[in-house]
């Protein structure tokens, strides 16, 4: 695979463009406007500088890496050669489903259709598709260009040429893949989300307080960062909306998000990308600050 087509460009979309042309394949990188776009571009540049910085790579590879990306907003017969499409658009299944019935018409009939989504089901996804053989999940894990895990997702009828491609193709990109079966959460959010939303929960009691809660998971569990901090990295709105996924798919008041993480959202208190959350990110440092409605 060597003609790729990213749908998004925001944090996901541009972190797998990034990375699939840093590894030498040609991008053709999708958003509905032009601003979108620039930012995408923008926020790519900056990480390939960051790379630069740190000696990873030459600035040589990366002019090459953005040369490789070419950038347009409507999905069209620009489309019609690539070999794989990445969609990494919103996390809602109206906007896929209009997603991949556009690309069903405009790509070639060999092209695989892959879904970034982390929690929404790839046969459903699939079905509003005439090649459901041919439609993979492929959940990239943030920062992109960073972390190795690529959670490989097969809907029910996704061919095993199709998944040993995409596994092949995963491991190009100096990425391990790792495949799961299609059920709500899959495998990584149907563990972490149930974590992330009793962390909330314990909070909400009054167990333990925000930097408290996450001391105790990193310094006890060895978790590199705790879980109202990783809610906050995520997106409060992105854990809620895979929560209630969870909770529908499974039918478990298990899967019932918090009230607390509730309120938050329709607050719009979303985390980093709102500069609240758990945490306050307002003053742009590196120092965690915990948000000023949870300090005692």
């Amino acid at each position: 695979m060597k003609r790729i087509a990213v749908i998004g460009s925001g944090t996901m979309g541009n972190g797998i463009a990034h990375t699939f042309a840093q590894f030498g394949n040609s991008v053709i990188l999708v958003d509905i406007s032009q601003d979108a776009l620039d930012k995408g571009i923008a926020t790519i540049t900056k990480n390939l500088d960051r790379q630069v910085a740190k000696g990873l790579i030459s600035e040589s590879e990366k002019a090459t890496t953005l040369s490789n990306i070419t950038g347009i907003t409507t999905i069209d017969n620009r489309l019609a050669d690539v070999d794989l499409v990445i969609e990494a658009a919103s996390e809602n299944f109206e906007i896929k489903k209009s997603v991949f019935q556009q690309l069903d018409v405009v790509c070639k009939p060999a092209c695989i259709l892959a879904s970034n989504t982390s929690s929404i089901s790839i046969t459903r996804i699939a079905a509003v598709t005439k090649r459901p053989s041919q439609v993979i999940g492929m959940h990239f894990m943030n920062p992109v260009p960073v972390m190795k895990l690529v959670e490989i997702i097969n809907g029910y009828s996704t061919s095993k040429s199709v998944t040993e491609e995409i596994v092949a193709a995963t491991t190009q990109l100096n990425k391990i893949p790792v495949v799961a079966n299609d059920y709500p959460g899959f495998v990584a959010n149907k563990i972490l989300m149930p974590m992330i939303n009793e962390a909330i929960i314990t909070l909400q009691e009054g167990v333990a307080g925000v930097a408290e809660i996450d001391a105790i998971m990193k310094l006890g569990m060895a978790h590199p960062m705790g879980p109202l901090q990783l809610a906050d990295f995520i997106g409060l709105d992105v854990c809620l909306s895979i929560l209630r996924v969870l909770q529908d798919g499974f039918g478990n008041p298990k899967y019932a998000p918090s009230p607390l993480l509730i309120n938050m959202v329709s607050a719009g208190h979303l985390g980093i990308k709102t500069k609240i959350g758990f945490y306050d990110y307002s003053a742009g440092t590196k120092d965690l600050v915990v948000a000023p409605l949870f300090q005692n």
